[in-house]
């Protein structure tokens, strides 16, 4: 019987990076290729084809290219891929495989892995990194679970995905609900379902769409330079619950009067944001000027949320805010 057959679609990232001394530090230099001849057993996986979609370091990959990535996946699919796996620079990899596990069918398992070790250090993880994301896309349970992040033997679901340390392996968590499961001695075990939403496939992005992290003191002047300077939309990465300082309250409630978008998450690594405050600057008082309540989202998940449901829906606030807040939508809005 053949072995399956994937794609595997190189972007950059560490997993691809070598020390020169030259430049001072590690940079991309391995192709696609090169990688894969790295991974002893690969040919008992499946059949490999190599796409390189570029050799870029994860800060150099931007939203526009991550839908870039995803054309090229949707075409390695339509071609036959019965998986595709894509290695991906790790700074920027949960917010491609939140794109990425949002906007893409969910039918072919997509599996997006990397390294936190260059190949000129001991202990570079990116062969077995690649192995185990191979394994995942051609296992029979990641069919209907979309996009996924293989690291360090987890296995979790792009959509849920955050980095939690700089450095150390086992660093991709989903903090609120834990690994899909894991690769164990090349054996594939999913241990829960998958939390999946209606997927949202825009044409395009729409943007742009700002972050502003709210501390301490915080006041309207970065909300209002991001209104005037012509942002679509903005995330406003809040305090606990949801709440702000009563000075930026002005900021937003003319980001609402110029019928646009608020989008509130919390800067807190787990839970949900919630109008329980009422104080001035609570989340009570948030809701009520129409701010758009983005659940457990992190700050970055929930800019290419907004990003993607204004591409859908153009600035019509009351349905993204239906499809941000809820999770659906339909054609009636």
């Amino acid at each position: 019987m053949a072995e399956p057959r994937i794609c595997l679609v190189t972007t950059g990232g560490t997993i691809s990076m070598r020390v020169d001394e030259a430049a001072g530090g590690a940079v991309p230099r391995l192709s696609g290729e090169e990688i894969l001849a790295t991974v002893p057993g690969m040919e008992r996986v499946a059949q490999v084809d190599v796409r390189e979609f570029g050799r870029f370091p994860g800060p150099h990959m931007t939203p526009e290219r991550m839908w870039q990535l995803r054309a090229v996946i949707q075409e390695a699919v339509e071609g036959g891929a019965e998986g595709v796996v894509v290695t991906h620079g790790t700074d920027t990899l949960e917010e491609a495989a939140y794109l990425l596990d949002r906007s893409l069918p969910a039918a072919v398992p997509v599996a997006l892995t990397g390294a936190m070790r260059n190949a000129s250090e001991l202990g570079w993880d990116g062969p077995a990194n690649l192995l185990a994301a191979a394994q995942v896309t051609v296992s029979a349970e990641a069919r209907g679970r979309g996009t996924m992040v293989v690291m360090d033997e987890r296995i979790v679901q792009g959509a849920e995905v955050v980095k939690t340390h700089t450095e150390e392996a086992g660093t991709f968590r989903s903090p609120n609900w834990g690994p899909l499961g894991v690769v164990d001695k090349g054996r594939v075990l999913f241990y829960r379902e998958s939390r999946r939403k209606p997927t949202l496939a825009p044409d395009a992005l729409a943007g742009p769409v700002d972050v502003v992290k709210i501390v301490a003191g915080s006041d309207a002047r970065l909300a209002d330079a991001s209104r005037e300077s012509g942002a679509a939309g903005i995330v406003i990465e809040a305090l606990g619950r949801g709440n702000v300082p009563p000075a930026v309250v002005p900021g937003v409630h003319r980001w609402v009067e110029a019928g646009k978008p608020v989008v509130v998450t919390s800067r807190s690594s787990r839970g949900r944001v919630l109008d329980t405050y009422a104080y001035p600057g609570g989340g009570h008082e948030l809701r009520a000027m129409g701010v758009i309540f983005a659940d457990h989202l992190t700050g970055q998940q929930a800019r290419l949320e907004l990003m993607l449901a204004l591409g859908v829906f153009g600035n019509d606030v009351k349905r993204v805010r239906r499809v941000i807040e809820a999770g659906r939508y339909d054609a009636q809005g």
